[in-house]
């Protein structure tokens, strides 16, 4: 009888009613579950020599991370998870453009905690396997675990342009998924949906780059690496790899939102006066839409 009432006192004192704060603590939460176990499958494959993970289990954790970051925040701040997709919705008139850097930093924000979550979990894994040297390459390199680094063979250019698409792939593909208009998934799988199109670029597209696809996922981590000891090398490495998965994905994004609206959503017989998937997604959609958040139904 007691606990009730204390959980109410405390929601009195706790509860946030403005609106964008409440929507940066949800996004917050959900990347930092996202990285969490993103890189944890990350870290479970590289400290055990593939003993006790392998690229493949390390690709489905991130996909199932997806899919519960979703439903953590999804009817709340949409959901976002990557500035790629905040950038899509402000394309789409979903989200207000001042939010977007807001939303960038918050998720950006998420990944760096995160990032430090997993070495604090790991540390002795990452210790034992490194020899004690954090080395951002070499046979014992550990930085991977956080971040995202090319493939030998591959070239800048390539990269970049192995990012857009990639990104490009995942916005036409969660646009499907959410609209309305469009074949769509049963309401509350959406999230399911998006995990099963995340693992499926992943195993198709991995081996170039990692499929970072998001530039949050990516810098977070990146930046923990440089000031937790990995040193500058983690910038510097594979001729200044680093700014690729950051500016790529947002390219891609917006080639993703005009492919999907030239080639389909425009397309869409006209009902209700919408004219198209964004019309009907405001209209039939019981979202977070009017606060600008994002297509998750709550």
């Amino acid at each position: 009888m007691g606990s009730p009432s204390f959980l109410k006192r405390a929601q009195a004192l706790l509860h946030v009613q403005n609106q964008l704060l409440r929507e940066c603590l949800a996004e917050l939460l959900a990347v930092f579950v996202l990285i969490l176990i993103t890189l944890s499958g990350s870290a479970q494959m590289v400290t055990s020599s593939g003993t006790k993970g392998n690229i493949l289990t390390s690709y489905l954790a991130g996909a199932l991370a997806v899919m519960v970051a979703i439903y953590t925040a999804g009817g709340v701040s949409g959901a976002h998870l990557n500035p790629a997709f905040s950038l899509c919705m402000c394309l789409l008139g979903q989200l207000p453009l001042w939010k977007f850097p807001i939303f960038a930093a918050v998720q950006t924000l998420g990944s760096f905690i995160a990032a430090g979550a997993v070495y604090a979990l790991y540390y002795d894994a990452i210790q034992f396997y490194s020899n004690g040297t954090l080395a951002a390459s070499g046979p014992l390199e550990t930085a991977s675990i956080f971040a995202t680094y090319p493939a030998e063979y591959l070239s800048i250019s390539n990269g970049f342009l192995d990012q857009v698409m990639g990104t490009a792939l995942l916005i036409v593909g969660i646009l499907a998924i959410t609209d309305t208009r469009n074949k769509g998934v049963p309401k509350g799988l959406e999230p399911v949906a998006v995990a099963l199109l995340v693992f499926s670029i992943e195993v198709s597209m991995g081996s170039n780059c990692g499929c970072p696809m998001n530039p949050a996922r990516d810098f977070g981590p990146r930046l923990f690496t440089y000031v937790a000891g990995w040193g500058a090398e983690v910038f510097s490495r594979d001729n200044a790899w680093w700014w690729v998965p950051v500016v790529a994905p947002l390219l891609g994004a917006a080639m993703g939102t005009a492919l999907y609206q030239l080639l389909v959503a425009f397309h869409h017989p006209a009902e209700d006066g919408g004219g198209g998937a964004r019309g009907a997604k405001r209209d039939n959609s019981s979202t977070a839409i009017p606060l600008g958040a994002g297509p998750w139904d709550k």
